[in-house]
């Protein structure tokens, strides 16, 4: 069994670091809600709601291609950034071990 570093930054600027599994086919999405981060995911993980939107603080160059749905969705977002991404199009893999993640929900 595998497991990476997943850093959250908080919102008051501190850093929390969880082992992630990758073998059970989490989604960090599915990951985060599972450690009773507040994201909504109300859509279920079909990248139609953007409430799981996170901004990659690091490590977002080591991260697979932004599909176009994705790209679409996050683009409808107020608060989207360079390096804005769907938590629940991530699957944890060892790619995201040591990456940093500030949770940004839907904007609201």
């Amino acid at each position: 069994m595998t497991d990476i570093k997943i850093n959250i930054q908080n919102p008051d600027q501190t850093i929390t670091t969880l082992e992630a599994p990758t073998d059970m086919g989490l989604s960090l999405m599915e990951f985060l809600k599972g450690n009773e981060y507040d994201i909504l995911a109300t859509c279920g993980g079909m990248a139609l709601c953007a409430t799981c939107h996170v901004s990659v603080i690091s490590g977002f160059d080591q991260l697979t291609e932004i599909t176009d749905d994705e790209y679409a969705m996050l683009d409808t977002l107020p608060n989207i950034t360079d390096t804005s991404r769907l938590s629940c199009q991530l699957k944890l893999a060892d790619n995201m071990d040591n990456i940093t993640v500030k949770i940004m929900g839907d904007g609201n």
